[in-house]
């Protein structure tokens, strides 16, 4: 016999985080702008598109790692260096991140900008994530994963539903403002 509410027998209730990450997923569909297509059905689906997924090892806790991503005054830190350029100097206020779910953040004086999606502390971050000249209402999806590996802790970082060509733009940037600022900042 079924109780009400409660899955029946070999079937599995969603979790909490499929529950939010398939939230995730379908705000992505709608956030993310389609291309207009002009032509026949076959080419309505993109078989080009593009992602980036990278993969870095730090020499710090997921904790750390996570404050360091999550916190104004620490990713401050993390970006102090490249805040002292010319053009970024003369910004007032660098960063400004929400700690909450659906709460908005702005790094590099508000060049880059977006929304939480999804945060588990010491363990998941999902962004709808935007660069200021993109097209407004563009938002791709960012996520970092992190996982204790040793004393240390792997990122395991995706990309996508970002403007196409712009891949190895953006793939060089995350190792030139995030990844080496933060070995920089957590060694």
């Amino acid at each position: 016999m079924l109780v009400k509410g409660t899955p029946a027998p070999g079937s599995h209730a969603p979790t909490r985080r499929q529950i939010i990450t398939g939230g995730a997923i379908a705000v992505a569909g709608v956030v993310i702008r389609p291309v207009p297509v002009f032509a026949d059905a076959s080419d309505e689906i993109s078989h080009t598109a593009e992602a980036i997924h990278q993969e870095r090892l730090f020499k710090a806790s997921r904790k750390r790692l996570y404050e360091a991503l999550t916190v104004t005054k620490q990713f401050d830190q993390v970006t102090h260096d490249l805040m002292q350029s010319p053009a970024m100097s003369k910004m007032q206020q660098p960063t400004a991140i929400s700690p909450h779910v659906g709460g908005a953040f702005a790094l590099f004086g508000g060049y880059i900008s977006g929304r939480h999606i999804e945060l588990v502390p010491d363990e998941l971050i999902v962004q709808a994530w935007r660069v200021g000249s993109w097209v407004r209402g563009l938002y791709s999806i960012i996520s970092f994963q992190l996982t204790q590996e040793g004393a240390g802790t792997r990122i395991i970082f995706d990309h996508a539903g970002f403007p196409k060509g712009q891949a190895e733009h953006l793939a060089s940037g995350w190792q030139e403002h995030y990844w080496d600022p933060l070995a920089k900042f957590l060694s």
